[in-house]
């Protein structure tokens, strides 16, 4: 099951958190939210990783 921990609002942001996620060893998945005008981008990690994940990404100050 996957846990939606962050929702960026461009493409450009989306990947650099998935980047920065995935090199500090966690699974992440991006998924399209929004309709044609918004768009707008899901993190989406693993339950059991989320929480963790979430931290590093408050570690990182959200500079994404």
């Amino acid at each position: 099951m996957w846990k939606t921990i962050y929702i960026a609002h461009t493409e450009e942001q989306a990947k650099k958190i998935k980047q920065m996620l995935t090199e500090n060893g966690f699974l992440v998945q991006l998924k399209s939210a929004g309709g044609k005008h918004n768009k707008a981008y899901e993190i989406c990690l693993p339950v059991s990783e989320a929480e963790d994940a979430y931290e590093v990404l408050c570690e990182n100050k959200f500079q994404y």
